[in-house]
């Protein structure tokens, strides 16, 4: 009987002890949602006029977020892509500070899990790296670009964004067949089910890509 209160003791401390960390996940994984659910809605679902701003408020939450988990990758992942993607809609020199930031945030990522989040900041950054301006008006490089998005594929090689993104830079560089094999890939991948904005916003991605990509072939 004194085994068995003692296993019961135990018990309760463990239970306890792990109620903390539960709220702490919790608290992690709603955040986590918000942030990339907002994304969502405002690059595929908000006029393209009132996007700047929207994601100027957004950048406030996703920096708050990284923040409060700096050794997350996650968190800091989806700060790099809403910082990134302002810059993006924001265009312009004013788009370079917030550019520069989103790569901090992915390299921080890399750091701690290249992994995380099926290789995104390896993704993000290639991505990154292709979209923005080269010497001397900023840091972009495709070599760097492809390097990244191979890294991507190779940690995970069905997901969307890797293959759209990497279908992107084969496309610029007049790979085209190669990048038609990467958008039948992307095409192909399962849905997410956190992310149903953003997967028909990316497939509407594709299938432009794609009508493209047969013009030139």
């Amino acid at each position: 009987m004194k085994f068995a209160k003692s296993l019961l003791e135990a018990c309760l401390v463990a239970v306890t002890l792990s109620l903390p960390a539960a709220a702490a996940d919790a608290e992690f994984d709603r955040l986590l949602d918000e942030v990339r659910a907002t994304w969502a809605t405002i690059n595929y679902r908000t006029p393209e006029p009132q996007r700047v701003a929207a994601f100027e408020k957004l950048m406030t939450k996703s920096a708050d977020f990284a923040k409060r988990y700096p050794s997350r990758p996650e968190a800091l992942i989806w700060d790099g892509i809403v910082a990134s993607t302002y810059a993006g809609a924001r265009g312009g020199i004013g788009a370079l500070t917030p550019a520069k930031l989103a790569r901090t945030r992915f390299e921080q990522a890399l750091e701690i899990d290249e992994k995380a989040l099926d290789g995104s900041a390896h993704t993000s950054l290639g991505t990154l790296y292709h979209k923005v301006p080269g010497f001397p008006i900023a840091f972009g490089n495709d070599r760097k670009a492809r390097t990244h998005l191979e890294q991507a594929l190779a940690i995970a090689p069905a997901a969307i964004d890797a293959n759209f993104f990497f279908a992107e830079l084969l496309y610029d560089e007049g790979e085209y067949e190669r990048a038609l094999r990467h958008l039948e890939t992307a095409k192909r991948a399962p849905p997410r089910p956190c992310c149903e904005i953003a997967d028909a916003g990316r497939h509407a991605e594709i299938d432009a890509l794609i009508r493209k990509v047969k013009d030139e072939l």
